[in-house]
């Protein structure tokens, strides 16, 4: 069923109480975070979570991240949280979601029935401003199509949930770019599931040791969002190369993401990414969609260092190629 979209200021007090009252009432909200725009429902109420699965096309056994607005609202969904987890909330707000074994009051819908939740404070007065307004834990995935590069600014989120989502606050673009990091905090030492938006660095100066998932593990992945099923991907065809390797690529249906000067006669899109890693997360996904264009068959990247940021970048950049 067709809603009419609202798209609204995410800074105006009077829409985030709209939003909020959406979101009692069991309806969706896109709203910004840090990382990439959130497709919100009430995280407890199983019916609204199943709009999110509708709304996005999403498979059902692609858990949701929990946001909540405190630690103790994280708490309340835990049945209990080690003490390698309360460190890490140390590191919140921000871009660092955590894997806590699941209390009761959580359905099946919000953790693709797994024993476990993944939850996080977000880092965007937005995000926290709606979530204190409505009062309830809010499941909210990226706000896009599902298997689509994740949507950094509300047009993003226009493009691919116009007609399904009520309301979308406006934030502008976001902050960070990438997804949260996602930890499994229920083991001995800690794992990363899934790099992100907090640096493998940053992780192991709070907590000492810490674990990163590698090879193909069914159970622990299961846990995370985004692992598991096609992601991060444009309509074009991607193939990642080295650097350097891009310029003898081209062609009128091939566009290039690289952080090199467009070389003369090249023929084809250039797009020229950021030097620093930062701002090169913080425009991935924009750039994938700009340059994902009716004309374009081909979208050439060239590589990162993985390191810091740069181990996310990689991580979705081979997630897209894989699409």
């Amino acid at each position: 069923m067709s809603v009419k979209t609202a798209l609204l200021p995410a800074d105006d007090p009077a829409a985030i109480a709209r939003a909020a009252e959406v979101l009692r009432r069991g309806g969706l909200v896109a709203f910004p975070t840090e990382t990439v725009y959130g497709l919100g429902a009430d995280a407890l109420d199983a019916a609204a979570v199943g709009r999110i699965f509708a709304a996005k096309g999403r498979p059902a056994d692609n858990p949701l991240i929990v946001h909540v607005a405190a630690p103790e609202q994280a708490r309340a969904l835990a049945r209990s949280v080690p003490p390698a987890a309360e460190r890490l909330m140390s590191l919140w707000p921000g871009p660092l979601t955590l894997v806590l074994p699941r209390a009761a009051v959580v359905p099946d819908a919000t953790t693709a029935g797994q024993d476990t939740v993944a939850v996080r404070i977000p880092g965007h007065p937005a995000a926290l401003a709606l979530l204190r307004a409505c009062g309830r834990p809010l499941a909210a995935p990226s706000a896009n199509r599902s298997g689509r590069p994740s949507p950094t600014t509300a047009g993003h989120v226009l493009a691919d949930l116009d007609g399904v989502v009520e309301v979308i606050l406006d934030g502008g673009p976001c902050a960070v770019g990438l997804e949260s990091t996602v930890v499994d905090a229920t083991r001995p030492v800690p794992m990363v599931l899934r790099m992100g938006g907090l640096p493998l660095e940053a992780l192991r100066a709070a907590v000492g040791e810490v674990d990163v998932l590698s090879g193909q593990d069914p159970e622990a992945m299961s846990r995370s969002p985004g692992l598991r099923h096609r992601h991060y991907a444009p309509r074009a065809r991607v193939v990642l190369v080295a650097p350097g390797e891009a310029a003898a690529l081209g062609g009128p249906a091939v566009a290039v993401m690289s952080q090199r000067p467009r070389p003369p006669g090249f023929v084809g899109r250039w797009q020229v990414m950021p030097a620093e890693l930062e701002g090169y997360a913080h425009a991935l996904f924009a750039a994938l969609r700009e340059l994902d264009a009716p004309e374009v068959e081909t979208i050439v990247v060239e590589t990162v260092p993985e390191v810091g940021l740069g181990r996310a970048i990689a991580d979705r950049l081979r997630r897209a190629a894989q699409g």
